[in-house]
């Protein structure tokens, strides 16, 4: 018999769930589903709620724990107990279904067996939270939105990723492969920031030759916290993310200075005063200019890091 597991890699979010599942339960399933929730060390209530909400009626709703702290350890748990379902679907603990024919519409694309993976809409939802001026719509991107239009098709290379946000797997593609799985490399733990596992999930995916889809109609409603509504949360998710580029993503160089090329250096000071200047102009899109500064800065950082690890080795 096929079935789809729901998975939801949480923590302390234990006020969003009662939500999350009313609104899983709602869903039109054509095959046997479950919801499972990886508990990734929580220290609030989240287990009480669980236990509460696992004993109503309605889809069958389990959990289990991951020690190991990150949504890389979190997401690559729930591969490993979602093995022996047909499809696995991610969706996040700060999101709901923007319809009920979300489960159904990601099982029958994969029924039809041309593709192996599909991903859909997520719209940012800012609820009781100001939304500032200087948020302009090209950063909605970094809250994880993605809106490729109304019609369905065939992603072919990295201009249009799908992100973990919401996603649908053909479980043979890890069934086939015990070596496609989150790098947890990329991970981001708690409440940090950061993260990236699901790209480069996505960019291995295109790489081993696995079929995506964008399916407009797989929609969700991401919520977003107050503490991310600033700008520093901006540039600390660019540093972090240059800092893992320069550190596990480039190679060597014919002239660098404690492992930095010196190019890093005159990009780094270019975004830097573009911003400023952007600043100054009373443009809003300083922001997305310092954004680039801190990436930038976060991969001189990656690389004097890669430096110094592998002048440890030698």
């Amino acid at each position: 018999m096929k079935k789809i597991t729901i998975a939801v890699c949480t923590y302390n979010r234990a006020n969003n769930l009662s939500k999350l599942v009313a609104e899983l339960r709602k869903q039109i399933c054509p095959i046997e589903c479950e919801i499972l929730f990886i508990i990734n060390n929580c220290t609030d209530n989240t287990e009480q709620v669980l236990t509460e909400l696992a004993n109503q009626p309605g889809m069958k709703l389990r959990f289990v724990h991951e020690s190991s702290q990150g949504i890389a350890y979190a997401r690559n748990r729930a591969l490993v107990e979602s093995m022996e379902s047909s499809y696995l679907l991610f969706i996040d603990d700060d999101e709901t279904p923007d319809s009920k024919h979300l489960v159904e519409t990601a099982v029958n694309e994969l029924e039809k067996g041309e593709v192996q993976c599909v991903g859909g809409k997520v719209t940012v939802e800012f609820g009781n939270n100001k939304r500032p001026k200087w948020l302009v719509d090209e950063l909605l991107g970094f809250y994880a939105e993605i809106n490729y239009g109304e019609t369905p098709f065939i992603i072919r290379d990295e201009s249009t990723p799908i992100w973990t946000s919401i996603i649908a797997y053909d479980m043979t593609i890890f069934r086939n492969n015990n070596q496609l799985r989150f790098n947890t490399r990329y991970n981001r733990e708690g409440k940090g920031i950061g993260g990236g596992e699901d790209v480069i999930m996505f960019r291995d995916m295109l790489k081993v030759g696995v079929l995506m889809k964008y399916l407009p109609e797989m929609g969700v409603l991401h919520f977003v916290e107050s503490w991310r509504i600033n700008r520093r949360y901006f540039w600390r998710v660019h540093f972090v993310a240059g800092k893992k580029q320069g550190q596990f993503e480039t190679g060597d160089y014919k002239t660098m200075f404690l492992g930095i090329p010196p190019f890093m250096g005159v990009q780094f000071i270019s975004h830097l005063l573009n911003s400023v200047l952007l600043f100054l102009k009373r443009d809003n899109h300083y922001v997305r200019q310092g954004m680039n500064a801190t990436h930038a800065l976060g991969m001189i950082c990656g690389r004097y890091l890669k430096w110094k690890q592998l002048g440890t080795r030698a």
